[in-house]
């Protein structure tokens, strides 16, 4: 009896028709990383039947993968351009497209460096101790981009280049500085907020006229294999719960 328990319960779930969990794959930006993770864990609170997967990466790198239609449903991307190119390419759903936060640099150093951010600004990237620079790759990171457009705009560029290491993405940027392969890194602030580098440094916002702002977009991809789950999500991180967790994270949402 004991060996047949398992296989009728087996046969009482298909019998009662137990609907196999829905599931959301989502592409999103590596400045992401904490507060969408804390998203997920409220958006599972309040929709149990949806199971959510989060990779994080460089949002051109992302724009690539799905212009082969990588195998993602929802495309949260540092730069409105890549789901904007999407939607010209016949691969994304133009309707589902929106923006959901502006994204901010900021310079970030250990607790212990030596590095004055606070008096120094962006001069800081100067300062003898600030032998390796940390930003994201501009060839396929926003914020990298982003990054080069600010030390182009203060004259900064030719003095930091030399200094310079690229991160794949804006996560491992901080990752960088934070673990002393440089002594300082231009990041995003919502990574800079998050606990461990909140714990562990300081940081000083970059100016927002030095570079371009960085609006951040998403979209539902047309192979969705679930469409209706993907904009659960969407519209849940648009909802004052979604709000909430990111302007923890310093994003601003449509000026709230």
């Amino acid at each position: 009896m004991n060996l047949l328990r398992p296989l009728l319960v087996l046969l009482l779930a298909s019998l009662l028709g137990a609907a196999p969990p829905r599931k959301v794959a989502i592409a999103a930006a590596a400045d992401l990383q904490f507060a969408l993770t804390e998203v997920k864990e409220a958006f599972a609170k309040a929709q149990p039947g949806i199971e959510v997967s989060l990779t994080f990466g460089a949002s051109g790198t992302f724009y690539a993968q799905l212009m082969s239609k990588a195998p993602f449903d929802l495309f949260l991307s540092a730069d409105e351009g890549y789901p904007k190119k999407l939607v010209e390419a016949g691969l994304a759903d133009g309707t589902t497209a929106f923006r959901y936060s502006r994204g901010h640099l900021v310079l970030w150093v250990p607790k212990g460096s030596p590095i004055p951010l606070e008096t120094l600004g962006l001069q800081a990237l100067l300062h003898p101790a600030a032998k390796k620079v940390a930003i994201a790759n501009p060839r396929h990171a926003p914020y990298g981009r982003a990054a080069e457009a600010a030390l182009t705009k203060t004259g900064l560029l030719a003095a930091v280049t030399p200094r310079l290491v690229f991160g794949e993405n804006i996560a491992q940027t901080a990752q960088f500085v934070q673990t002393g392969a440089a002594d300082i890194g231009i990041i995003a602030l919502s990574l800079a907020l998050s606990p461990p580098m909140a714990a562990t440094g300081r940081h000083w916002p970059v100016p927002e006229d030095t570079h371009p702002p960085l609006d951040q977009g998403g979209v539902v991809l047309n192979h969705a294999g679930d469409r209706a789950a993907a904009i659960a999500f969407r519209a849940f991180l648009q909802s004052p719960a979604g709000v909430a967790i990111l302007r923890r994270y310093g994003f601003v949402v449509d000026g709230r």
